[in-house]
């Protein structure tokens, strides 16, 4: 069910996510999130000793759109 995750009555999304939250969320592979943490494209927040946490803002940021092409 990656990308069909609801959170709460009202559908929103909590204010952290986890890795595999985010990668499910996002449809892609964890691998993917861990890059784009390592390349500095998405800010990532160490949560005790092992756990990493992803702002929910900060996830909806890096989804950029893709431009047309314009037939003419």
């Amino acid at each position: 069910m990656a990308g069909q995750e609801r959170y709460g009555t009202g559908g929103e999304l909590p204010r952290w996510l986890s890795i595999e939250r985010a990668a499910g969320l996002l449809d892609v592979s964890t691998k993917t999130i861990r890059r784009l943490i390592a390349s500095g494209d998405l800010p990532a927040y160490r949560c005790g000793k092992r756990g990493i946490r992803i702002k929910t803002t900060d996830l909806e940021s890096i989804m950029r759109p893709i431009p047309s092409a314009k037939l003419g």
